[in-house]
């Protein structure tokens, strides 16, 4: 689907939704209900995806719309960086923050889970609109925190997440999982790490 299209749909689920949460008229909760109805058909005809598995990405949720949190940790060890293998390509462990989790909470979790390390969060490297950066685009925002750890202790184990984990160069990274993390935000992570006065970007 072209972008605009993308944005068109994402406006009107986002439209649907608050009206939903605020609306007390039963002819507009109707309304708005079928708006969003819509917005799913659209996707599914145009992806393939059977309508009920849009209906549960897309619109499954209620309240005021906001984008999603996820937390990629970038973990050094002798100049090169921690990556972790989900089916057949490699990415900064990470995830959505869970409701009962804050950014620097959510790090430590996902680095756990996924490479076995016990790690302690020491800097923001930077807050990214995921759909600016990673392809290909949702249709729902994602806010990504991006956070410079050091190691405590640890070592990984095979989970349920991940297969592998290991540390890599910049110059001989694996087949990188483009939808969460790119090589320039790889090369980012870097120069965050060699750069002890470095400022958070953010978009």
């Amino acid at each position: 689907m072209e972008k605009t299209w993308i944005d068109w749909i994402v406006e009107l689920q986002s439209i649907a939704q608050i009206g939903l949460a605020y609306s007390k008229d039963v002819y507009d909760i109707e309304r708005f209900e079928r708006i969003r109805e819509i917005t799913a058909e659209m996707i599914s005809k145009q992806s393939n995806l059977p309508l009920e598995t849009v209906k549960n990405l897309f619109c499954n949720e209620t309240g005021y719309q906001t984008p999603k949190m996820d937390t990629r940790a970038a973990v050094f060890q002798e100049n090169k960086i921690l990556l972790v293998k989900e089916h057949t390509t490699w990415s900064l462990p990470g995830g959505w923050i869970d409701i009962n989790e804050s950014v620097k909470s959510n790090t430590i979790k996902e680095v756990k889970e996924e490479a076995g390390l016990d790690v302690m969060p020491v800097k923001i490297i930077a807050i990214q609109d995921r759909n600016k950066h990673n392809k290909p685009q949702y249709v729902y925002g994602v806010c990504k925190v991006f956070v410079l750890c050091d190691i405590v202790s640890g070592a990984f184990k095979p989970n349920v997440e991940t297969s592998e984990s290991g540390f890599f160069a910049l110059d001989d990274l694996p087949d990188l999982a483009n939808a969460k993390n790119t090589i320039e935000q790889i090369n980012m992570c870097f120069e965050a790490y060699y750069n002890n006065n470095w400022i958070v970007q953010f978009d």
